[in-house]
């Protein structure tokens, strides 16, 4: 959770803006999901643009639950209108008041975002801390991110999401300090002094986030040297998308029900049928309304999905929202820079297909039927995959560039660059021992400079 500065119990996002993590057992807190829908009026809008009031209670109770809360009730709070100062009118307030004196909740839960004042004015009513949709997620992600960028793209979201929130009620805030030779001088509050050393540690985590980016862009470059195409995994949350990575490339990627299971990028060497080999990429899962400080935060980590070669979305097809979680895909997409056109070079697994019953089944065969690029899946069982690789391969084979090459056995260097740079599909020697005639496909960064060097040696 993200703390009141002088808490030292909880884990999460401390006053002075470090993220810490529990390292011993303790009880999990209490919380109350409070689900907050307004009616939407908008003219033209059908039922079906709309997430699913179950649908969408369900996610935000899986989000809570990723973090080991204690669930112990869950509200639904319809409204005609958005109160300024609370969200939700003062009745409601008191009737969840009530509720959480009765329960002894430590935390409320809301799935909607909170202005930092509604979050103070919420907390002060009912006495206990508040936690809207963005804070958490930044929680899920401090908690799930390991290696060094992740942590620091962490800190950073969070950071940015705690500036805002300097006017929370926090006592101390509200102290004045006088001069002592410090930069803000005499009669500085310690929100301003608070909110100056976050944009200080803000630059700080920025500054050795540029170099981390710096030196991916090197291993990216090194990858490039490689003669294989990338293919990264995308989709929404829970999608299945780690299940499916661990299926194909025997990874040990964590793969379980729960949201936001996976934050750092696995690569993972994969052969498909006819031998070719790639690189698998499994990526963070995408949800709607993302908070826009992770969609910055974490670009670099998706940097990964703007050089793919090959994107394969992958949808939880038995889910009531499907559709719609497809929708949000392709918006994350669009935020991150890969416009329609460039999805071209994209198909869709519909993942889960073991939940589906006989009918439902046939279904969305009979509707994946429709396009080659849409293959009904089951990462859990096995059923559809080998049509997917099959797929996968297809369409790497529309970009391939594949030369026919006749060249001389003592060009011993220059056979061996073309296994480096090159995948060899396939060599025959011929029979007096002195000539090799090779098929090799290169990537789009060496075709060049192989069609330069091989220019006498290309068969017609």
């Amino acid at each position: 959770m993200i703390n009141h500065p002088d808490d030292n119990t909880s884990s999460g996002q401390s006053g002075s803006g470090t993220v810490t993590f529990h390292n011993e057992e303790v009880p999990p807190t209490r919380a109350l999901i409070v689900h907050l829908s307004v009616r939407d009026t908008a003219p033209g809008q059908a039922p079906s643009d709309q997430r699913s009031t179950e649908a969408d209670l369900e996610e935000i109770t899986g989000l809570a639950l990723a973090i080991e809360l204690e669930i112990v009730d869950t509200t639904i709070v319809m409204l005609r209108q958005v109160t300024p100062a609370t969200y939700m009118g003062s009745g409601k307030v008191k009737e969840i008041k009530t509720q959480v004196n009765n329960n002894d909740i430590e935390l409320v839960v809301t799935n909607t975002q909170l202005s930092p004042g509604q979050q103070r004015n919420l907390e002060k009513a009912w006495n206990c801390k508040v936690l809207d949709r963005t804070g958490l997620i930044l929680e899920i992600f401090g908690r799930r991110a390991k290696t060094r960028e992740g942590r620091l793209q962490v800190e950073l979201a969070h950071l940015a999401y705690q500036r805002s929130r300097l006017v929370r009620s926090w006592t101390h805030l509200e102290r004045q300090r006088g001069g002592g030779g410090f930069v803000g001088g005499p009669g500085e509050t310690q929100k301003e002094s608070d909110r100056r050393d976050l944009q200080s540690r803000i630059k700080k985590l920025e500054k050795q986030l540029e170099k981390v980016k710096k030196t991916r862009g090197l291993h990216r470059k090194s990858r490039q040297k490689v003669p294989y195409p990338v293919v990264a995994l995308v989709g929404y949350t829970n999608a299945g998308k780690s299940t499916l990575f661990n299926y194909l490339t025997t990874g040990n990627v964590l793969a379980k029900d729960l949201l936001f299971a996976t934050l750092d990028p696995t690569m993972r060497k994969l052969e498909l049928p006819h031998g070719r080999k790639v690189i698998l990429s499994d990526t963070v899962g995408f949800i709607a309304n993302l908070p826009t400080q992770l969609v910055a935060a974490f670009r670099a980590t998706l940097e990964e999905v703007l050089s793919a070669d090959l994107i394969v979305h992958v949808r939880d097809i038995a889910h009531e929202d499907s559709e719609i979680q497809r929708t949000d895909v392709l918006q994350v997409l669009d935020d991150l820079g890969i416009s329609e056109n460039e999805r071209n070079l994209m198909i869709e697994v519909w993942n889960k297909s073991d939940l589906l019953d006989e009918t439902e089944l046939l279904k969305r065969q009979n509707m994946a039927g429709r396009d080659r690029n849409n293959i009904v899946v089951s990462a859990l069982t096995g059923e559809g995959i080998d049509n997917l690789l099959s797929v996968i391969e297809a369409n790497l084979a529309k970009n391939d560039n594949i030369l026919s090459l006749s060249l001389s056995l003592t060009r011993g260097a220059d056979i061996a660059w073309i296994y480096q740079n090159g995948d060899v599909l396939e060599r025959k020697d011929s029979k007096d021992g002195l000539t090799a005639n090779i098929s090799a496909r290169f990537p789009p960064t060496r075709i060049n400079v192989a069609k330069k060097l091989f220019e006498n040696c290309i068969a017609s």
